[in-house]
Protein backbone atom coordinates (compact mmCIF):
# COMPACT_ATOMS: atom_id res chain seq x y z
CA UNK A 1 0.00 0.00 0.00
CA UNK A 2 1.47 3.30 -1.04
CA UNK A 3 1.85 6.03 1.58
CA UNK A 4 1.41 9.75 1.19
CA UNK A 5 3.82 11.49 -1.22
CA UNK A 6 7.00 12.62 0.48
CA UNK A 7 8.39 16.14 0.39
CA UNK A 8 10.80 15.49 -2.46
CA UNK A 9 8.14 13.88 -4.64
CA UNK A 10 5.83 16.84 -4.06
CA UNK A 11 8.57 19.32 -4.95
CA UNK A 12 9.42 17.53 -8.17
CA UNK A 13 5.75 17.19 -9.14
CA UNK A 14 5.11 20.89 -8.54
CA UNK A 15 8.05 21.95 -10.68
CA UNK A 16 7.10 19.54 -13.45
CA UNK A 17 3.62 21.12 -13.62
CA UNK A 18 5.18 24.51 -14.34
CA UNK A 19 7.11 23.26 -17.36
CA UNK A 20 4.74 24.69 -19.94
CA UNK A 21 4.86 28.15 -18.32
CA UNK A 22 8.64 28.38 -18.54
CA UNK A 23 8.68 28.34 -22.31
CA UNK A 24 7.95 30.83 -25.07
CA UNK A 25 9.82 33.78 -23.65
CA UNK A 26 8.99 33.35 -19.93
CA UNK A 27 11.66 32.33 -17.42
CA UNK A 28 10.07 33.49 -14.15
CA UNK A 29 7.22 31.74 -12.33
CA UNK A 30 6.07 30.32 -9.02
CA UNK A 31 7.43 26.77 -8.86
CA UNK A 32 5.81 25.77 -5.56
CA UNK A 33 2.72 27.44 -4.11
CA UNK A 34 2.33 26.11 -0.60
CA UNK A 35 -0.83 24.17 0.16
CA UNK A 36 -1.85 24.28 -3.49
CA UNK A 37 0.99 21.86 -4.15
CA UNK A 38 0.63 19.93 -0.90
CA UNK A 39 3.54 21.81 0.68
CA UNK A 40 2.14 24.07 3.38
CA UNK A 41 4.31 27.08 4.09
CA UNK A 42 6.69 26.53 1.18
CA UNK A 43 6.74 29.05 -1.66
CA UNK A 44 9.45 28.73 -4.28
CA UNK A 45 9.87 31.06 -7.27
CA UNK A 46 12.30 31.09 -10.13
CA UNK A 47 13.71 34.29 -11.59
CA UNK A 48 15.66 33.29 -14.68
CA UNK A 49 18.30 30.89 -13.32
CA UNK A 50 17.93 31.99 -9.68
CA UNK A 51 15.47 30.84 -7.04
CA UNK A 52 13.70 32.53 -4.14
CA UNK A 53 12.32 30.49 -1.24
CA UNK A 54 9.73 32.20 0.98
CA UNK A 55 8.49 30.82 4.30
CA UNK A 56 6.58 32.06 7.33
CA UNK A 57 8.85 30.13 9.68
CA UNK A 58 12.28 30.93 11.09
CA UNK A 59 13.73 27.61 9.98
CA UNK A 60 13.90 25.40 6.90
CA UNK A 61 13.37 21.67 7.00
CA UNK A 62 16.74 19.90 6.56
CA UNK A 63 15.31 17.72 3.79
CA UNK A 64 14.19 20.81 1.85
CA UNK A 65 17.52 22.55 2.37
CA UNK A 66 19.40 19.46 1.20
CA UNK A 67 17.22 19.23 -1.91
CA UNK A 68 17.85 22.90 -2.74
CA UNK A 69 21.60 22.48 -2.36
CA UNK A 70 21.56 19.43 -4.61
CA UNK A 71 19.93 21.46 -7.38
CA UNK A 72 23.07 23.57 -7.65
CA UNK A 73 21.23 26.86 -8.12
CA UNK A 74 21.63 30.17 -6.34
CA UNK A 75 18.72 30.30 -3.90
CA UNK A 76 17.76 33.18 -1.63
CA UNK A 77 15.46 32.91 1.40
CA UNK A 78 12.84 35.42 2.50
CA UNK A 79 10.69 35.31 5.59
CA UNK A 80 7.10 36.35 4.88
CA UNK A 81 6.68 38.95 7.60
CA UNK A 82 4.94 42.24 6.80
CA UNK A 83 6.12 43.70 10.11
CA UNK A 84 9.84 43.19 9.44
CA UNK A 85 9.85 43.12 5.60
CA UNK A 86 13.52 42.21 5.37
CA UNK A 87 15.39 41.58 2.14
CA UNK A 88 16.08 37.94 1.26
CA UNK A 89 19.37 36.36 2.31
CA UNK A 90 21.54 33.90 0.40
CA UNK A 91 20.64 30.34 1.33
CA UNK A 92 22.82 28.31 -1.00
CA UNK A 93 24.76 28.61 -4.24
CA UNK A 94 26.79 31.56 -5.53
CA UNK A 95 25.82 35.06 -4.45
CA UNK A 96 23.76 37.15 -6.89
CA UNK A 97 25.17 40.58 -6.05
CA UNK A 98 23.82 42.68 -8.93
CA UNK A 99 20.43 43.21 -10.60
CA UNK A 100 19.60 40.87 -13.47
CA UNK A 101 16.89 40.47 -16.10
CA UNK A 102 14.02 38.02 -16.37
CA UNK A 103 11.70 37.46 -19.31
CA UNK A 104 7.91 37.35 -19.24
CA UNK A 105 6.11 36.75 -22.53
CA UNK A 106 9.18 38.15 -24.24
CA UNK A 107 9.30 41.32 -22.11
CA UNK A 108 12.37 42.00 -19.95
CA UNK A 109 12.15 43.13 -16.32
CA UNK A 110 14.92 43.95 -13.88
CA UNK A 111 15.10 41.92 -10.66
CA UNK A 112 17.22 42.51 -7.56
CA UNK A 113 17.62 40.42 -4.42
CA UNK A 114 19.26 43.40 -2.72
CA UNK A 115 16.39 45.87 -3.21
CA UNK A 116 14.43 44.96 -0.09
CA UNK A 117 11.33 42.90 0.64
CA UNK A 118 10.09 42.93 -2.98
CA UNK A 119 12.32 41.90 -5.87
CA UNK A 120 10.91 44.11 -8.64
CA UNK A 121 8.12 42.08 -10.24
CA UNK A 122 4.91 40.61 -8.82
CA UNK A 123 4.55 37.27 -10.58
CA UNK A 124 0.85 37.00 -9.70
CA UNK A 125 0.14 39.83 -12.17
CA UNK A 126 1.70 38.04 -15.16
CA UNK A 127 -1.58 37.29 -16.95
CA UNK A 128 -2.93 40.77 -16.26
CA UNK A 129 0.18 42.36 -17.75
CA UNK A 130 -0.26 40.20 -20.85
CA UNK A 131 -3.92 41.25 -21.04
CA UNK A 132 -3.02 44.94 -20.79
CA UNK A 133 -0.61 44.52 -23.69
CA UNK A 134 -3.29 42.71 -25.72
CA UNK A 135 -5.95 45.35 -25.09
CA UNK A 136 -3.87 48.47 -25.72
CA UNK A 137 -3.63 50.03 -29.17
CA UNK A 138 -0.90 52.25 -30.64
CA UNK A 139 -1.40 55.85 -29.58
CA UNK A 140 -3.77 55.08 -26.72
CA UNK A 141 -2.94 56.45 -23.27
CA UNK A 142 -2.52 54.32 -20.16
CA UNK A 143 -2.20 55.57 -16.59
CA UNK A 144 -0.48 53.13 -14.22
CA UNK A 145 -1.00 54.13 -10.58
CA UNK A 146 0.84 52.69 -7.56
CA UNK A 147 3.11 51.55 -10.35
CA UNK A 148 6.12 50.22 -8.40
CA UNK A 149 8.66 49.32 -11.12
CA UNK A 150 6.26 49.98 -13.99
CA UNK A 151 5.40 46.47 -15.15
CA UNK A 152 1.98 47.42 -16.54
CA UNK A 153 3.47 50.53 -18.15
CA UNK A 154 6.10 48.54 -20.00
CA UNK A 155 3.50 46.00 -21.15
CA UNK A 156 1.32 48.80 -22.55
CA UNK A 157 4.28 50.56 -24.16
CA UNK A 158 5.20 47.31 -25.92
CA UNK A 159 1.81 47.59 -27.65
CA UNK A 160 2.57 51.13 -28.77
CA UNK A 161 0.65 52.97 -26.05
CA UNK A 162 1.70 56.24 -24.44
CA UNK A 163 2.05 55.63 -20.71
CA UNK A 164 2.05 57.63 -17.49
CA UNK A 165 3.70 55.87 -14.55
CA UNK A 166 2.77 57.14 -11.09
CA UNK A 167 4.32 56.16 -7.76
CA UNK A 168 5.29 57.69 -4.41
CA UNK A 169 8.83 56.29 -4.63
CA UNK A 170 11.42 58.01 -6.78
CA UNK A 171 13.72 54.93 -6.75
CA UNK A 172 10.82 52.86 -8.08
CA UNK A 173 10.27 55.35 -10.90
CA UNK A 174 13.97 55.16 -11.79
CA UNK A 175 13.63 51.37 -11.82
CA UNK A 176 10.60 51.68 -14.10
CA UNK A 177 12.59 53.81 -16.53
CA UNK A 178 15.30 51.13 -16.61
CA UNK A 179 12.64 48.54 -17.44
CA UNK A 180 11.65 50.66 -20.44
CA UNK A 181 15.27 50.84 -21.51
CA UNK A 182 15.74 47.08 -21.10
CA UNK A 183 13.03 46.67 -23.75
CA UNK A 184 14.54 49.25 -26.13
CA UNK A 185 11.85 51.83 -25.37
CA UNK A 186 12.97 55.39 -24.74
CA UNK A 187 11.54 56.44 -21.35
CA UNK A 188 11.74 60.07 -22.47
CA UNK A 189 8.78 59.38 -24.76
CA UNK A 190 6.63 58.46 -21.74
CA UNK A 191 5.58 60.23 -18.55
CA UNK A 192 6.61 59.59 -14.94
CA UNK A 193 4.96 61.25 -11.93
CA UNK A 194 6.06 61.09 -8.33
CA UNK A 195 3.42 61.54 -5.65
CA UNK A 196 0.12 60.47 -4.18
CA UNK A 197 -2.33 58.82 -6.57
CA UNK A 198 -5.39 60.61 -5.13
CA UNK A 199 -3.66 63.97 -5.60
CA UNK A 200 -2.68 63.22 -9.19
CA UNK A 201 -6.11 61.89 -10.18
CA UNK A 202 -7.70 65.15 -9.01
CA UNK A 203 -4.98 67.15 -10.71
CA UNK A 204 -5.48 65.34 -14.02
CA UNK A 205 -9.23 66.04 -13.76
CA UNK A 206 -8.61 69.77 -13.29
CA UNK A 207 -6.23 69.74 -16.25
CA UNK A 208 -8.79 67.95 -18.41
CA UNK A 209 -6.32 65.15 -18.99
CA UNK A 210 -7.93 61.78 -19.81
CA UNK A 211 -6.79 58.21 -20.41
CA UNK A 212 -7.98 55.25 -22.42
CA UNK A 213 -6.99 52.82 -19.67
CA UNK A 214 -6.13 53.11 -15.98
CA UNK A 215 -4.58 50.49 -13.70
CA UNK A 216 -5.40 50.69 -9.99
CA UNK A 217 -3.32 48.22 -8.00
CA UNK A 218 -2.75 49.81 -4.59
CA UNK A 219 -1.17 48.20 -1.55
CA UNK A 220 -3.64 46.95 1.03
CA UNK A 221 -2.49 49.62 3.47
CA UNK A 222 -0.26 52.64 2.90
CA UNK A 223 0.45 56.22 3.97
CA UNK A 224 1.12 59.12 1.66
CA UNK A 225 3.79 61.76 2.18
CA UNK A 226 1.44 63.69 4.48
CA UNK A 227 0.61 60.69 6.63
CA UNK A 228 -2.86 60.11 5.16
CA UNK A 229 -3.79 56.43 5.41
CA UNK A 230 -5.15 54.36 2.52
CA UNK A 231 -7.06 51.16 3.28
CA UNK A 232 -8.48 49.00 0.50
CA UNK A 233 -11.71 48.21 2.33
CA UNK A 234 -12.41 51.90 3.03
CA UNK A 235 -10.88 53.88 0.18
CA UNK A 236 -10.90 51.81 -3.03
CA UNK A 237 -14.37 53.04 -3.99
CA UNK A 238 -13.25 56.66 -3.90
CA UNK A 239 -10.15 55.73 -5.85
CA UNK A 240 -12.24 54.10 -8.59
CA UNK A 241 -14.55 57.15 -8.73
CA UNK A 242 -11.64 59.51 -9.29
CA UNK A 243 -10.19 57.26 -11.96
CA UNK A 244 -13.52 56.89 -13.79
CA UNK A 245 -13.79 60.69 -13.93
CA UNK A 246 -10.72 60.91 -16.21
CA UNK A 247 -11.51 57.89 -18.33
CA UNK A 248 -12.20 58.29 -22.04
CA UNK A 249 -15.53 57.05 -23.41
CA UNK A 250 -15.18 53.28 -23.93
CA UNK A 251 -12.08 53.36 -21.72
CA UNK A 252 -11.39 50.67 -19.14
CA UNK A 253 -10.13 50.26 -15.59
CA UNK A 254 -8.22 47.36 -14.09
CA UNK A 255 -8.80 47.27 -10.32
CA UNK A 256 -6.74 44.83 -8.25
CA UNK A 257 -6.34 44.01 -4.59
CA UNK A 258 -4.62 41.26 -2.63
CA UNK A 259 -6.61 42.11 0.51
CA UNK A 260 -7.60 38.67 1.79
CA UNK A 261 -10.51 39.85 3.94
CA UNK A 262 -12.68 40.74 0.95
CA UNK A 263 -14.15 38.12 -1.39
CA UNK A 264 -13.93 38.62 -5.14
CA UNK A 265 -17.72 39.02 -5.68
CA UNK A 266 -17.89 41.58 -2.86
CA UNK A 267 -14.95 43.51 -4.27
CA UNK A 268 -16.58 43.67 -7.71
CA UNK A 269 -19.94 44.69 -6.22
CA UNK A 270 -18.43 47.47 -4.12
CA UNK A 271 -16.60 48.83 -7.13
CA UNK A 272 -19.75 48.93 -9.23
CA UNK A 273 -21.73 50.56 -6.42
CA UNK A 274 -19.11 53.28 -6.01
CA UNK A 275 -19.15 54.38 -9.65
CA UNK A 276 -21.47 57.19 -10.76
CA UNK A 277 -22.67 55.33 -13.86
CA UNK A 278 -23.06 51.76 -15.00
CA UNK A 279 -19.99 49.93 -16.26
CA UNK A 280 -19.47 46.50 -17.70
CA UNK A 281 -17.39 44.28 -15.42
CA UNK A 282 -15.55 40.98 -15.48
CA UNK A 283 -13.01 39.26 -13.25
CA UNK A 284 -9.83 37.49 -14.24
CA UNK A 285 -8.25 34.54 -12.49
CA UNK A 286 -4.76 34.26 -11.07
CA UNK A 287 -2.03 32.62 -13.18
CA UNK A 288 -2.05 28.83 -13.28
CA UNK A 289 1.14 28.48 -11.21
CA UNK A 290 -0.70 30.06 -8.26
CA UNK A 291 -2.50 26.96 -7.07
CA UNK A 292 -3.23 27.89 -3.47
CA UNK A 293 -5.59 30.58 -2.12
CA UNK A 294 -6.73 32.93 -4.95
CA UNK A 295 -5.94 36.01 -2.89
CA UNK A 296 -5.52 38.43 -5.82
CA UNK A 297 -8.80 39.91 -7.00
CA UNK A 298 -8.78 41.54 -10.45
CA UNK A 299 -11.83 43.35 -11.82
CA UNK A 300 -11.92 44.87 -15.30
CA UNK A 301 -14.44 47.67 -15.83
CA UNK A 302 -15.41 49.34 -19.11
CA UNK A 303 -17.71 52.27 -19.69
CA UNK A 304 -19.64 53.07 -22.85
CA UNK A 305 -21.59 50.93 -25.26
CA UNK A 306 -18.65 49.35 -27.07
CA UNK A 307 -18.43 45.64 -26.40
CA UNK A 308 -15.76 44.93 -23.80
CA UNK A 309 -13.01 42.56 -24.90
CA UNK A 310 -13.05 40.52 -21.74
CA UNK A 311 -9.78 39.18 -20.38
CA UNK A 312 -8.76 35.99 -22.09
CA UNK A 313 -7.84 34.39 -18.77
Amino acid sequence: MNGAPNLLDLLEAAIEKRGRILTGGTDCARLVDGSGDGLDGVILETYASYWLLSTVTHHIEPELLGWLRERGVSCYWKRLDTQQMAAPVLLCGPEVSTPFLVREHGVSYEISFQAGYSQGLFLDQRDNRAEVRRLMRPGQRLLNTFAYTGGFSVAAAMAGAETTTLDLSQPSLHWAKRNFTHNHIDPATHHFCKGDTFHWLRRFAKQGRTFDAIVLDPPTFSRDENGKVFRVEENFGELAQLAAAILEPNGWLLCCTNFRQVAAPDFERKLLESLPHAMQSRQSRMPEDFTSDPYLKSVWLRQGSEKFEYPSS
